[in-house]
């Protein structure tokens, strides 16, 4: 018995909480396109469904069998999420333990993060000082000023990609996808903890959204998030002549809001945080001087 209707087109009828789901679907899809820096057309090219149907998708109007799927899943008492998991069946200990944290407050699981980490934590890591963020805090200027200061190196994660791929960044993305990115910057992050002992890093501003690299990132650096607000973001980028973060894209702020808000939970992740909004670039230098001599 299905629990879809069918209007006098014939056509299928959605119930009102099969309406809600795809409708909050679409928005998380949108929510995590956006939170990665791509667009609906890199993101149509990549995973070859088009642009009309992502449009489609993340306006709610996504196709009913995903709507099947999710009735298999309630059925089953499962999440989606297990049900479309296919491989390997994990250890019991971490499937016990996935059930443990998340009856955790949100307070809670910030506190066993500490402890995970302290207990399993890489005793160079104080040598090795991490800057995360969005494009525009001055993670390059005042990464370069605090190596210096420190008399250690100064690493733009970006390039030790195009090293890795034998390629441009540009020509890794139009090549191969952001997906391949991904891989290059994992591989490229764990190649510079195994070489060096000591450095300033400027990591892109999306390696946040990649949960298993940042969590190498933070248990294996010193993080300090550079943070600013959306607007002063959005002018430093301009002034630097570069509007690839947004394109031409009318809803740029909007997306630059979406894309902080999405990333914001995983930054405070790090260390410690230094807000440049508003300060010149010696005022920043020394703040971020006392979070990394605290």
């Amino acid at each position: 018995m299905t629990n879809h209707h069918s209007d006098h087109s014939g056509a299928p009828r959605l119930r009102d909480e099969d309406g809600d789901y795809l409708h909050a679907l679409g928005e998380h899809i949108r929510d995590l396109r956006v939170r990665r820096g791509m667009t609906r057309a890199i993101l149509a090219r990549d995973s070859g469904v088009s642009v009309r149907y992502l449009a489609q998708l993340e306006s709610g109007d996504g196709n009913i069998s995903i709507l099947r799927l999710r009735q298999v899943a309630q059925a089953m008492a499962m999440p989606l999420q297990e049900i479309i998991r296919v491989g390997p069946e994990p250890a019991a200990e971490l499937t016990l333990l996935e059930q443990f944290l998340a009856r955790l407050s949100p307070a809670q699981l910030t506190e066993a993060g500490k402890l995970l980490r302290g207990a399993f934590e890489n005793r160079t890591r104080r040598q090795r000082i991490a800057l995360v963020g969005l494009r525009g805090a001055g993670k390059s200027s005042l990464g370069k000023l605090l190596a210096t200061h420190l008399k250690v190196p100064f690493i733009e994660l970006a390039d030790i990609i195009e090293q890795t791929a034998g390629t441009s960044m540009s020509e890794v993305f139009s090549l191969y996808g952001q997906a391949a990115y991904r891989r290059y910057e994992r591989r490229s992050l764990e190649w510079l903890i195994e070489n060096h002992d000591s450095f300033v890093l400027s990591t892109g501003g999306s390696i946040s959204t990649e949960p298993a690299t940042f969590d190498h990132l933070l248990t294996s650096c010193y993080t300090v998030w550079l943070k600013a607000s959306p607007a002063e973001h959005m002018a430093r980028v301009i002034a630097q002549g570069d509007r690839r973060p947004m394109g031409d894209d009318r809803e740029a702020m909007q997306d630059l809001e979406r894309i902080l808000v999405g990333r914001e939970p995983m930054y405070r992740k790090a260390d410690a945080a230094v807000n440049t909004s508003g300060l010149t670039i010696e005022q920043s230098l020394a703040e971020l001087l006392k979070q990394v001599s605290a």
